[in-house]
């Protein structure tokens, strides 16, 4: 089915992301043990998966440009080197606040390989395969999803949570040399750090995300309302320096797509709700129904195997049948499961709450591969880098603020846990709800066959009009999003 260059990219660079996947959400039935261990507290805990995804988050654009400017393989390299030694980091930590750090240093290999790794992917894919490509790609990181809460379950009940993170570091390193000598090198346009933009998207970010993880406390502190006003405005000032920036991380441009921004603000709901969703149900299992780490891993299955099972389906139906009800049904089934989990939260009957936890993974399975598959679509070919930097960015924030917002909700009910939850998975469902009505905004996109131009020539129309700028009905390329 594939060539030789595209099967090594392939595998190689999924098991990555296979790494990255399970890293996000191992944890998540490992909390309760760290919290013992270590002595933290619920906000102690949401760090350990936002410092993750934080830094994921703020440096994945980063990465893109690093691999354009440098070479794509050789940042790859680095960044699971990165990633590596930040596993060996936490698997040694002695504390909550250097458990945290290491997090962050893990975050920031897998920001720098991610982006070049999507991109080495829709290098060596033909345009008319990549949403099948895309939902293989996607499958196996959800392979990693579906067994983190496993793997994390049953080390931490057997060996200890630092296994969670040991288990990374002999599967980096086997990594390394196969990647160095079966990838093949490649650049793109070579661009300028944006270490301006970096200082304060980051510095924002991180006001914020404080602010909202601490305001389960309460919103009136001044601690509170400082941070968050504050990380507020550099964001604000961040929107104003990338407008006026010669050489953005974040190309503003990008969302006078119509595509782009509709897919967007679909990942924002989709991806805001999904994760912080996981967060909330591993709380619930352990902390309200008091399952063990084992069990409430064998608990999350259901929910994370479906990902891994329908990431090809969705690349495949986007390719058939269009990416706008694709995306729209898995952002509504993730709402829909959101919702009934929410109802049964206070019965402890886990068998009520199975079909959910299968609606939950399906929709996001659903999702995942046309999501990618628009994004990178929407942009001409030189910018795919960034465009899939900005996609992974955008992935990332969302599930750094579902699990700050759905988190806070959880702290304000300390007295009663299980009306915390069942609060914090309604709002989840709302919020993905919004996430299916952004992609009902998507253009109709039309089956590649319908296609009459090669996606070469509506490149070559698409540029010319974007950069000469003459009105043009010339929409961005959508064969492979198609």
């Amino acid at each position: 089915m594939f060539s030789t260059r595209l099967g090594w990219t392939l595998a190689l660079t999924a098991s990555a992301w296979f790494l990255f996947a399970l890293d996000r959400l191992v944890v998540a039935t490992a909390l309760p043990g760290i919290r013992s261990d270590l002595g933290a507290d619920l906000a102690g805990a949401q760090w350990v998966v936002d410092a993750y995804t934080l830094a994921f988050a703020v440096l994945l654009l980063t990465g893109a440009a690093l691999g354009d400017r440098f070479g794509r393989r050789r940042v790859f390299l680095i960044g699971v080197v990165v990633f590596t030694a930040g596993s060996a980091a936490a698997a040694l930590a002695p504390s909550i606040g250097l458990l945290i750090a290491a997090r962050a240093v893990q975050g920031a290999g897998a920001a720098t390989a991610a982006p070049v790794a999507l991109t080495l992917v829709g290098a060596a894919t033909p345009a008319r395969r990549r949403g099948t490509v895309l939902g293989a790609w996607g499958a196996i990181g959800g392979l990693g999803a579906a067994l983190g809460p496993l793997v994390g379950g049953g080390l931490t009940g057997s060996l200890g949570w630092p296994w969670i993170f040991a288990i990374n570091v002999p599967l980096g390193l086997a990594l390394v040399p196969l990647a160095r000598r079966r990838l093949v090198e490649s650049r793109g346009p070579s661009r300028t750090i944006d270490v301006r933009g970096i200082l304060l998207s980051g510095a924002g970010l991180l006001g914020v995300v404080w602010a909202v993880i601490r305001a389960g406390g309460g919103w009136a502190r001044v601690d509170v309302a400082v941070a968050g006003l504050g990380g507020a405005a550099l964001l604000a000032l961040f929107v104003v320096a990338q407008h006026r920036a010669r050489a953005p991380m974040l190309p503003l441009r990008f969302f006078r797509s119509r595509a782009f921004t509709a897919a967007t603000l679909a990942s924002v709901g989709m991806y805001a709700a999904l994760f912080g969703g996981v967060f909330l149900v591993a709380q619930l299992f352990q902390t309200t129904w008091a399952a063990s780490p084992w069990q409430a891993g064998l608990w999350m299955f259901p929910m994370a195997v479906m990902p891994m099972l329908l990431a090809p389906v969705g690349g495949l139906l986007g390719d058939r049948v269009g990416t706008r009800p694709v995306l729209a049904t898995g952002a509504a089934m993730v709402a829909s499961g959101l919702a009934w989990t929410a109802y049964v939260a206070r019965s402890g009957a886990y068998a009520e709450l199975v079909p959910a936890l299968v609606v939950i993974g399906a929709g996001s399975g659903l999702f995942f591969a046309p999501v990618a598959a628009v994004l990178l679509a929407a942009v001409a070919p030189d910018e795919q880098g960034q465009a899939s930097g900005v996609a992974g960015a955008v992935r990332e924030l969302a599930a750094v603020l579902g699990v700050a917002v759905l988190g806070a909700v959880l702290a304000g009910h300390g007295g009663d846990p299980a009306a915390g939850v069942g609060l914090a998975l309604w709002l989840g469902a709302g919020i993905a709800a919004l996430g299916s009505l952004a992609a009902l905004a998507l253009p109709r996109s039309r089956p590649p066959q319908m296609v009459h131009l090669p996606v070469h020539q509506e490149v070559s129309r698409w540029n010319r009009s974007r950069h000469t700028g003459a009105p043009s009905s010339v929409e961005p390329p959508t064969r492979s999003a198609a």
